[in-house]
């Protein structure tokens, strides 16, 4: 904010992105002054004022995108995974997420009947997942963290456990692929838990309450197996979730800028 400030004080041409489906107070704050404000998620969601309000979505990598059938199976290869059963990538970003982990583990030997897993699980909790999970089982991965090939990996899945981040999101978005929502409730004025709103609104995603995932771990289960039973509707999810990609966000982000720096 203190930048922000500075730069109406000084009159330099101000440009603002929220990311998230739930502005923070720092640009709810900032966008009655700026010049443009960039959203990551559509319009709709927010209460800025329109006219200055344009929806970029989030500059995220490249490497984010849709992968052909050779790239997937190219992909599945480089970890290992056959091609002959659905693959599902379960992941909680950097440092993991606990409950996700949980409920994975306790129904892990049921998914692996009918599916492959490759589990990212966080540093914390690395060592102990691995001495409780049937890692002698082909069919299942455990990885602390995922350095490169992320977006292969994932975009080579039949189905995907994320949290609700807003640029994890449209990191998915941008590979099309079916998902499961997992928001973390707790963080701050429940961002996560609007994020999540925005695409299972249109259809684009599953959202697994975590609270209710937590007393029951087949809930988690029971939305993965909705996905891989149903090829059909999961390939309309996954077309209804790409129409969120925005491959041009960050330079459109940057036409704003270099269009405020011009008044």
């Amino acid at each position: 904010m203190p930048v922000g400030l500075a730069a109406k004080v000084l009159r330099i041409p101000l440009v603002i992105h929220d990311s998230d489906a739930h502005p923070g107070l720092t640009n709810r704050v900032l966008a009655r002054f700026a010049n443009y404000i960039a959203t990551g998620a559509p319009l709709e969601y927010y209460d800025f004022p329109k006219k200055r309000s344009h929806y970029t979505g989030i500059p995220i990598s490249e490497e984010f995108t849709l992968l052909n059938k050779k790239a997937r199976e190219d992909a599945r290869q480089e970890w290992g995974m056959g091609t002959d059963l659905p693959l599902v990538v379960v992941t909680g970003g950097g440092l993991g997420a606990k409950r996700i982990n949980d409920a994975v583990n306790k129904s892990i030997e049921e998914l692996l009947e009918t599916t492959q897993i490759v589990l990212v699980s966080g540093r914390d909790q690395y060592e102990s997942l691995a001495k409780s999970l049937p890692l002698d089982n082909p069919r299942l991965k455990l990885e602390a963290f995922v350095y490169e090939g992320m977006a292969k990996l994932v975009g080579s899945a039949d189905a995907v456990v994320a949290r609700a981040g807003a640029t994890t999101i449209l990191e998915l978005a941008a590979l099309g692929v079916p998902t499961v929502l997992v928001p973390n409730p707790y963080l701050t004025s429940g961002h996560q838990l609007k994020n999540a709103a925005v695409y299972a609104d249109k259809g684009a995603v599953l959202v697994v309450d975590e609270e209710e995932m937590d007393n029951d771990a087949t809930v988690l289960s029971k939305a993965i197996k909705s996905i891989l039973s149903d090829p059909e509707q999961a390939s309309a999810m996954g077309k209804r979730f790409r129409e969120f990609a925005k491959p041009k966000a960050a330079r459109e982000v940057a036409d704003l800028v270099l269009k405020a720096s011009k008044k």
